[in-house]
C-alpha cells in the first residue's frame, strides 16, 4: 500500500469523526506489518476527558482484531497538529519506529516523521522486566 492510499483511508475515517464541540475532525489509518489497515476517528464527549483520539481508536481497532505490529500511521486533520502525548505513548508500546504521516483533508501529506522523533527517550516495554510483548490470545 502506498502512503497516498493509506492517507486516503485516514481521510475517509475523518469524515466519520464525531466532534460537535471542537469542530476539529481527525481521521487515522494504521498499517500493520501484514498489510492490513485499521482506521479510527476522534469521538468527542460532552465530558471532554472521555473523548477519544483518532489514533488510539485506530490502535484499539487493530489490537481488537489481533494485530500487534505496525509500520505506518496516517493522520488526516484540518490545520496543523500531531498526535497528542497520550497517543504517542500508546503507539510507542507497539511500534517505536512507526512512520507517521500527517496531512490535511485535501489529500496533501505535509509531514513524514518517525514516532521516536515525536517521543524521544520514551518509556516503554524495554524499561520493564519483560523481554517481549505478549502475543494475542485466541479464545
Amino acid at each position: 500500500m502506498t502512503d497516498d492510499q493509506l492517507f486516503e483511508c485516514a481521510r475517509q475515517a475523518r469524515e466519520r469523526a464525531y466532534a460537535p464541540y471542537s469542530g476539529f475532525f481527525v481521521g487515522a489509518a494504521l498499517l500493520t506489518m501484514t498489510g492490513e489497515v485499521f482506521s479510527g476517528c476522534n469521538i468527542e464527549n460532552a465530558s471532554y476527558g472521555l473523548s477519544q483520539c483518532a489514533e488510539r481508536v485506530a490502535l484499539g481497532n487493530a489490537i481488537a482484531h489481533g494485530s500487534r505490529q505496525f509500520q505506518t500511521l496516517a493522520l488526516c486533520l484540518q490545520g496543523d497538529g500531531s498526535p497528542c502525548g497520550a497517543c504517542r505513548q500508546a503507539l510507542n508500546e507497539f511500534a517505536p519506529e512507526l512512520t507517521v504521516l500527517i496531512g490535511g483533508p485535501n489529500g496533501n501529506i505535509r509531514q513524514r516523521l518517525c514516532l521516536n522523533e515525536l517521543l524521544p527517550n520514551a518509556f516503554g516495554p524495554q524499561n520493564l522486566k519483560t523481554s517481549s510483548l505478549p502475543e494475542p490470545r485466541n479464545h
